[in-house]
């Protein structure tokens, strides 16, 4: 099981540790309530140097990125990040990812730890088509990064105390390569996987504890706090975001996981895959992942099964909690096409019981049911 470079903190401090997607990783510390609470109303700090990231070099690097990813890599600028996912070839995702574009030939990846190595391997099967060799112009630069994901809305007012470069007016979904906290360049992004806003820092390994005792220093007048992999799920589902392994998986389309925004049918882009996700744009699909509230006191599960009011199945949970804001169960899950209409009453099977919820648009914490 591997480490990151920070994994003596969180046990210095106490973290409930666990293993996940190879590495040994803080749970909680505080507790999961606690923890969410902190990084919806101040400031938390998560450990994410497990993500994985490879580079894209080269004058062909758009072009296979146009291949690749669902979005459109071309509507990308120099300091751009954004949202997509990669199509395999049987209309499913292989993975759901960052795109940074650092220049024209320049990008970098961001991806899921539990699916670094079947992502590399994906990427130079497909790169073989463009020329693209590995350890040249695709390069696996996991090991070599620390991250950490400083999120809440008094994230950036914390973090500017730590360089001379204005970030507190960065633009959501974009980077920058700056001095902080003492260290010659970190990538700066406004990015984040809990819709409470915030940033992410990349920096080398040599760098991590340099970083990590800096953003606490500074953070300190604003309640940081470290927050572990629990509350990190419960503030992605309250957002509405989904989970790889949960909510889309190799068998899901970007449509039917309602990921249409991230999925560009542009001129030219002939993604992988293209040909089924535009028949279901077109002709629609026969399930759709839906989000929904609990209005009958009950905390949904993954594969808990979801009905109509006649008793007959319609769908399956993929994820759910209790939400730490609203203090009401939530989840996800794909719904059967004509019962998945918002504000639609649906039923949720928690254990011998049908309890009864409504189909919502997320974000969870601020819907009204």
């Amino acid at each position: 099981m591997k480490n990151t470079p920070f994994t003596k903190y969180h046990i210095e401090l106490g973290a409930r540790m666990a293993p996940f997607a190879g590495y040994n990783m803080p749970i909680e510390y505080s507790g999961i309530n606690d923890e969410h609470i902190t990084v919806r109303e101040k400031v938390g700090v998560f450990d994410v140097s497990h993500m994985g990231e490879i580079w894209v070099k080269g004058p062909k690097a758009l072009d296979f990125l146009q291949t690749v990813t669902s979005n459109d890599v071309s509507a990308l600028f120099d300091g751009k990040v954004q949202y997509s996912c990669f199509p395999n070839d049987k209309g499913g995702i292989v993975d759901d990812l960052l795109v940074y574009r650092v220049n024209a030939e320049t990008y970098l990846l961001v991806v899921n730890a539990a699916n670094i190595e079947k992502d590399w391997n994906w990427l130079c099967e497909q790169g073989k088509k463009f020329g693209l060799t590995p350890g040249k112009e695709l390069y696996n630069a996991s090991d070599e990064f620390a991250q950490l994901a400083i999120q809440g809305p008094l994230a950036l007012k914390a973090m500017q105390k730590l360089t001379t470069e204005n970030v507190v007016d960065m633009e959501y979904y974009t980077f920058k390569k700056i001095p902080f906290a003492g260290i010659k360049e970190v990538i700066f992004s406004t990015t984040g996987y809990t819709g409470a806003g915030g940033c992410e820092i990349y920096c080398a390994n040599e760098d991590a504890d340099k970083l990590w005792k800096a953003v606490f220093e500074a953070g300190a007048e604003y309640g940081i706090k470290p927050i572990g992999l629990g509350a990190r799920d419960t503030l992605r589902l309250e957002a509405g975001f989904c989970l790889y392994g949960n909510d889309i998986n190799d068998s899901t389309s970007a449509i039917e996981a309602g990921l249409g925004w991230i999925t560009k049918f542009v001129p030219g882009k002939n993604f992988i895959s293209r040909d089924v996700w535009e028949k279901h744009k077109n002709e629609g699909t026969d399930r759709r992942l839906k989000g929904f509230v609990m209005i009958d006191r009950g905390i949904p599960r993954q594969h808990y099964l979801i009905y109509d009011a006649q008793g007959n199945e319609i769908g399956e949970v993929t994820s759910g909690t209790m939400s730490p804001m609203s203090k009401q169960g939530i989840g996800m899950g794909y719904i059967k096409k004509g019962h998945w209409n918002d504000g639609n009453e649906i039923y949720i099977g928690i254990r011998d019981k049908k309890l009864k919820a409504k189909i919502v648009k997320p974000p969870f914490h601020l819907a009204k049911v």
